[in-house]
């Protein structure tokens, strides 16, 4: 590991610790040469998985597309950014865990819905409107219809 600030390549780990989410390995490291510290984090490299669109088009998973979507969808609602990055975290997880070099948009997307839907049933809603490409007020009393009458009273 290179220095990042003489670029000496000689350097020695002083503490290593598991990252926020487990799947990583945050590691504070001082240089031999100049005696700075610095951090670095460790991953496991994973193939990287392709998102096959409806039109059969396709494109890197990228879950900060995921992370935009979802913070649009929980726009002045009561959703943290943790939350967001959780409900990320755990499609990443089992997007990789099920699927080896492809998964089609339409498993993305329903999985999304799912996951959005306990932890904030307006953002559920302003996501299916989009996804599911609502054209009338119809759309939103069908996709309401099953959430309405779960409710107890």
């Amino acid at each position: 590991m290179r220095c990042p600030f003489c670029r000496a390549d000689n350097d020695r780990v002083i503490d290593s610790r598991a990252g926020d989410d487990g799947s990583s390995i945050r590691r504070r490291r001082e240089c031999v040469a100049c005696r700075r510290r610095f951090t670095t984090y460790e991953r496991v490299e994973r193939q990287l998985l392709s998102v096959v669109k409806k039109g059969g088009d396709r494109e890197p998973f990228d879950r900060d597309k995921i992370k935009r979507g979802l913070a649009k969808a929980c726009w002045k609602r009561p959703v943290t950014e943790d939350d967001i990055e959780a409900v990320v975290a755990a499609l990443e997880a089992e997007l990789y865990g099920m699927y080896e070099n492809e998964v089609p948009s339409r498993v993305l997307g329903e999985r999304l819905m799912e996951l959005l839907r306990g932890l904030d049933q307006v953002a559920f809603v302003r996501f299916a409107s989009v996804y599911r490409e609502f054209q009338d007020v119809r759309d939103f009393v069908e996709e309401l219809g099953p959430m309405l009458a779960s409710r107890k009273p």
